[in-house]
């Protein structure tokens, strides 16, 4: 048996809805709509739909516009029916009903996600545990200490403790055998950078060590130390060094996939940073396409680092990314439509109405409010006096009669001018949303909060 879905909506949207559902050739579904007695659907709060729906028997699942403010949970209670919330365009309907498998939930991941605290000897042990939960909210699983040549360390093993003791995984970067040796004793769980000539720490304490090259004798010190540790039957971390561009980027991809090649069972650590930091890029794009190469190596770990103002962001972007991998690996596909939110500049499908579209929802208002939507053709500003079209606000502003009211005339500025930026970059406008800007900055209208309306009705003029 199919299942029946109710489809609440507003009076504007209606005929599209109907449409739209009509319209999808793999429906699985039968289906009804309904309009509570709003003109716009993203209005629909919870109460309202409590207050104005008077039976939802019969039906599998009640679906709520993608925008409307109604917890989801508390209605299916309250009804004693499932509600279920839709996409945020209404031309995404489709796409949402178009495959038969389930949204795949990105909660999995194999790589250990690594992020260092670069200048911890500069810090105090409460700045330290300060910024380690930052990062720990980010998504690291590691917190590395980071010690700085030449810089004296005396609270280390203190710092170590008390991560610790607040649950923290840590390790500790140096090239100082005695910093490798009071973190390690201290409890820290990793020790980067080991080389083969102070492999010897391994044996000293319990930490896992990650092993890197000499940098007089290259790969091969590596290899040996990675065959001494296997030998030895030590867990450990490979890491051959992920070098800047210009200054052998490529070479030491090539090195990695040797590395591999030569021991396909080792655990394999990566270091992001000497791409993200020291490239003047987004480091988006960089991240998804690193985190791809750690994929296709299996490695278990990647370092990261935040330290440039550029890449303040970049331990959210890693964890998001590493997760898409694992789940388009897992199921050997492309890594395609998991998730928008490494698209911070761009969107798949930017204009999801067309211009003829939104004439035709323009014809049928009759209150003052302004309403604003873009398309591929411009900027369009409508309401019950008729609509104004252009790829430029300044040539808008000025037909929309608001010169005597400040804070309307305000208003309308923000919101042209984030449907300007819209159309620049190729992103999606919605009136009285934030634009989106991926995972970096949190999408106010994922969940069920309810954003009040701003002041769109047209004042009177003299």
């Amino acid at each position: 048996m199919p299942e029946n879905i109710l489809f609440l909506t507003g009076r504007l949207a209606e005929p599209n809805l109907k449409k739209t559902l009509e319209s999808i050739d793999s429906r699985n579904f039968t289906f009804d709509v309904r309009q509570i007695g709003v003109s716009v659907a993203a209005l629909i709060t919870g109460d309202m739909i409590k207050r104005r729906l008077s039976d939802c028997s019969g039906y599998d699942k009640i679906m709520l516009p993608g925008l409307c403010a109604g917890n989801t949970d508390e209605l299916s209670n309250h009804f004693g029916a499932k509600f279920i919330r839709g996409p945020k365009e209404l031309n995404d309907l489709p796409e949402y009903f178009g495959s038969p498998a389930q949204k795949t939930l990105l909660d999995k991941y194999s790589v250990l996600l690594f992020a260092e605290i670069v200048d911890a000897p500069q810090r105090t042990v409460e700045e330290i545990v300060e910024k380690a939960c930052l990062l720990k909210e980010s998504g690291a699983d590691v917190v590395d200490i980071g010690c700085l040549p030449s810089q004296p360390f005396p609270h280390l093993g203190e710092t170590i403790q008390e991560l610790r003791t607040k649950g923290f995984r840590t390790s500790v970067d140096s090239l100082s055998s005695d910093e490798l040796l009071c973190g390690g004793k201290a409890g820290a769980d990793y020790l980067l950078s080991l080389s083969k000539e102070t492999l010897w720490l391994a044996d000293e304490v319990e930490s896992i060590p990650v092993i890197i090259p000499e940098a007089d004798s290259g790969v091969d010190s590596l290899y040996e130390a990675v065959e001494l540790l296997i030998k030895n039957e030590q867990p450990f971390f490979a890491d051959s060094i992920l070098n800047p561009v210009h200054f052998g980027f490529t070479e030491s991809i090539v090195q990695y996939f040797n590395l591999r090649e030569r021991f396909p069972e080792i655990d394999i650590m990566i270091g992001t940073g000497n791409i993200t930091e020291l490239t003047e890029a987004d480091t988006m794009g960089m991240t998804a396409l690193l985190m791809g190469i750690v994929s296709e190596l299996n490695a278990g770990a990647v370092l990261t680092t935040q330290v440039s103002e550029h890449a303040c962001s970049v331990v959210k972007e890693t964890d998001l990314a590493r997760r898409i991998m694992y789940a388009a690996k897992q199921q050997s596909s492309l890594p395609k439509g998991y998730s928008r939110d490494l698209l911070a500049l761009h969107e798949k499908k930017p204009f999801p109405v067309s211009a003829e579209e939104i004439q035709k929802m323009a014809e049928k208002i009759r209150d003052p409010s302004f309403r604003i939507q873009t398309s591929d053709e411009g900027i369009h500003v409508y309401n019950r006096d008729g609509i104004h079209t252009s790829d430029d606000p300044y040539e808008i502003y000025p037909q929309l009669n608001v010169e005597d009211d400040a804070s309307h005339a305000f208003y309308l500025g923000y919101e042209l001018a984030k449907a300007e930026i819209s159309r620049q970059l190729g992103k999606r406008y919605t009136q009285d949303r934030n634009l989106s800007w991926g995972c970096i900055v949190p999408d106010e209208s994922s969940g069920d909060h309810y954003i009040e309306a701003r002041s769109t009705s047209r004042s009177k003029t003299k």
